[in-house]
């Protein structure tokens, strides 16, 4: 009996133990992991019908980690001009290099339904003069045990005309 309950106490302590490595694991790369810098380098209308709008939103990245950092999705919100031009969720499928630079471009539906004045404004604004933004986002990284990597900019830019 004694050799037994000696056994539970030990597979209770294993399991401690493991926990507290993992969790340990877990803040080790939180930490470890430097938010990179993303930029808005470009939106162009792409589509325009008569309901819906397709915009391409192209975008600049730094990362400046030492190890290279796959992004599986990306999660962002885009305001132009003070007012939400965009906002979702993506799979995304791309690697930034480490401590390098890359660019990536998402393609956008909106319901030009619901966000034409505004967006016509920003639009004809755009073509002017340079628009503020405001970025805020994360990406979902495959590296094991990484939480979302976040990222916040803000900046301003100069719409470009559709093809």
């Amino acid at each position: 009996m004694l050799y037994a309950k000696h056994r539970s106490n030990l597979q209770r302590l294993a399991v401690l133990a493991a926990a507290a490595v993992t969790l340990s694991g877990c803040a080790g790369v939180e930490t470890y992991i430097e938010s990179p810098y993303v930029s808005l380098n470009r939106v162009e209308v792409t589509r325009l019908d008569f309901d819906s709008q397709t915009v391409l939103l192209g975008f600049g990245v730094t990362n400046p980690n030492p190890f290279p950092l796959p992004v599986r999705s990306l999660t962002y919100g885009i305001d132009l001009d003070g007012h939400r031009f965009a906002s979702g969720e993506t799979e995304a499928g791309f690697t930034v290099p480490a401590q390098s630079d890359s660019a990536f471009a998402i393609s956008v539906d909106l319901d030009l339904l619901k966000t034409a004045p505004r967006l016509i404004h920003i639009l004809r604004e755009g073509a002017r003069r340079d628009i503020p933004y405001q970025l805020e986002g994360r990406f979902q990284v495959d590296v094991p045990l990484a939480p979302p990597v976040t990222f916040e900019n803000a900046g301003t830019i100069q719409l470009a005309a559709g093809r």
